[in-house]
């Protein structure tokens, strides 16, 4: 005969075994239902913004005030003329790059700084053919711009212009880096061919007063020093969004051999030329589009409408690496050039000149 189990004993264990299922099922329940619940405040992400650029940079741009004063042949009263810009402050020694036609032939440059200081500054020379100026300060505590030596500036890179538009303050202009390997300055060097059209083209506005101040991109870090706009040469017809500056690397490099040696020397070969990709011969280089008829080029048969892709037996990856072969070459020296004409393989020997000579 069997022994019935305790009814007290059942009574328990029943709602024991009952709680136990429910506290199972709730704990796999609750995450779900936790999550239609009231969820805490999360703060909205901030908007966009490159104020952290601005400020990195703003503090060494400058504004430049410039005062000619000119007395005519007939009238014995001097005139005074104005001139306004921007410029960079590059290192804490105090020199500044800012754009020749900016300071060239006046009588007086005076620089303002942010923090409100105004001061008089020397001319320590200039290059025309990259439309660029080196001053010197004598200050102290002054802020140098963010550089950054191996800068790679890609088109469709974002960049700030910093300047002082119309002399209303320090302004920021946003844009995008619309091209590269531009030939921008003519109009500024007086037509000389130089051959060098290793210039940025964005559309951040460039207006009066903005001339010799900072292209920066995201990080506030230096990526040109701001130049010209660009003028349609067709009778009322406006350009806008058309605007060029002179590469960073390009600019501290004139800048060193302005304050090493006062002058920029540089090798001429005399041609203009841009950057292309030779899809027949699978190579980048340089597409020839002007020969200076009395340069070194010419002279040697290269000829409008050539491709070059070596020089001095480096192959060329762009205008600018281009460029710096030439420049850096000792005039008299000679340099193996091998080019494409058409798709016939060519070799001339060409005599580097010195820029200048031959204009």
């Amino acid at each position: 005969m069997k022994k019935a189990s305790h009814p007290l004993i059942q009574l328990i264990i029943k709602p024991a075994l009952m709680g136990l299922l429910v506290a199972a099922t709730v704990i796999g329940v609750l995450p779900f239902v936790s999550s239609l619940g009231p969820q805490p405040h999360v703060a909205d992400p901030q908007p966009a913004s490159y104020a952290q650029a601005v400020n990195r940079a703003s503090p060494a741009v400058v504004n430049i005030y410039t005062e000619s004063i000119r007395q005519g042949p007939f009238d014995p009263r001097p005139r005074s003329s104005l001139r306004l810009g921007s410029g960079v402050i590059m290192d804490s020694r105090g020199f500044i790059l800012t754009a020749d036609h900016v300071v060239s032939g006046v009588d007086e440059i005076r620089v303002a700084l942010q923090d409100g200081r105004l001061m008089g500054a020397q001319l320590v020379g200039s290059d025309r053919l990259t439309d660029l100026a080196v001053l010197r300060i004598d200050a102290d505590n002054l802020p140098v711009i963010p550089q950054n030596n191996d800068i790679q500036t890609r088109v469709g890179d974002v960049v700030l212009a910093i300047g002082n538009p119309y002399n209303l303050g320090q302004t920021v202009t946003q844009g995008i880096i619309s091209a590269t390997g531009r030939a921008g300055l003519a109009e500024r060097t007086g037509g000389l061919s130089s051959g060098y059209s290793d210039f940025l083209q964005m559309d951040a506005a460039i207006n009066e007063g903005n001339s010799g101040g900072a292209l920066v991109n995201s990080r506030g870090e230096l990526v040109g020093i701001n130049n010209v706009s660009f003028q349609s040469q067709i009778a009322n017809r406006a350009t806008t969004g058309i605007y060029f500056a002179v590469p960073y690397r390009l600019a501290r490099r004139i800048m060193q051999q302005i304050i090493s040696d006062g002058v920029v020397v540089r090798g001429y070969i005399g041609i203009t030329a841009e950057q292309h990709y030779n899809t027949n011969q699978d190579i980048r280089g340089l597409l020839i589009s002007a020969v200076d008829p009395q340069g070194p080029a010419a002279n040697a048969g290269i000829q409008v409408g050539d491709f070059i892709y070596e020089i001095g037996g480096e192959p060329i990856q762009s205008v600018n690496q281009g460029l710096d072969i030439v420049a850096e070459t000792r005039p008299g020296e000679v340099l193996d050039v091998l080019f494409y004409r058409d798709v016939r393989p060519m070799q001339a020997r060409v005599r580097i000149s010195r820029l200048g000579d031959n204009q």
